[in-house]
């Protein structure tokens, strides 16, 4: 049989589970929102980032994540989030939400500014553990996501495409993304190996998005 290159992460069983699901049922708490490096929170425990292009789905799936609604703000508006916000996750975790990038209806110094921010944080954050780039699965990887990517491999950050928004498209229109996806992580070497697909609607890849989270160290 045929592996192909990242493969689907596999639904967690028994432990992995239970640890995924131990993690997100306790506090998840707002910590603040940054606008500048030097108002990060002190580095002492291992954190996890969520980037993607403007109105991916990120807020939306950190509410799925935590089962709170309205934890992370969702907007229609793209390019509404221009802050890297916290969310602290228990004692042990940071879970963070970066400004989404690409089209944004904001002024162009203001979309400058929180541009560089994400850059900066990306290539300078030592807690960093894993990056997961949210991909709308009816569109795939852009041109845009490919700077960030390129960005993640000169950072030697370990990212993780996470595909959103799959209960949007049909099965056979998902196998199409999912290949070119594939072809674009394939070219770059900080990629890690697996894919997972979600959907915040109805759940899916939820709980394995949780037990890999559960899982760094």
């Amino acid at each position: 049989m045929t592996v192909l290159p990242f493969p689907l992460s596999p639904e967690p069983e028994g432990a992995a589970r239970e640890a995924g699901r131990l993690m997100f049922a306790g506090p998840v708490d707002f910590v603040k929102g940054v606008v500048a490096m030097d108002g990060l929170p002190p580095a002492d425990r291992l954190e996890v980032c969520f980037a993607g292009r403007s109105n991916v789905g990120k807020s939306s799936l950190i509410n799925a994540l935590t089962g709170r609604k309205s934890l992370a703000r969702a907007s229609n508006t793209p390019g509404r989030t221009q802050e890297i916000n916290y969310f602290a996750l228990g004692p042990s975790r940071y879970l963070v939400d970066l400004p989404g990038y690409g089209y944004a209806e904001a002024p162009k110094p203001v979309v400058e500014k929180w541009q560089r921010l994400l850059k900066s944080y990306l290539s300078g954050r030592q807690t960093l553990r894993r990056a997961f780039v949210l991909i709308d699965a009816r569109h795939g990887v852009k041109a845009v996501d490919e700077d960030i990517l390129a960005l993640l491999d000169r950072s030697a950050v370990t990212f993780q495409a996470v595909l959103t928004k799959a209960d949007k498209i049909s099965a056979a229109e998902r196998e199409a993304t999912l290949a070119q996806v594939r072809g674009a992580l394939a070219k770059h070497p900080a990629a890690f190996p697996e894919i997972i697909v979600t959907s915040s609607e109805k759940s899916d890849g939820i709980e394995t998005l949780r037990a890999v989270i559960a899982a760094l160290e």
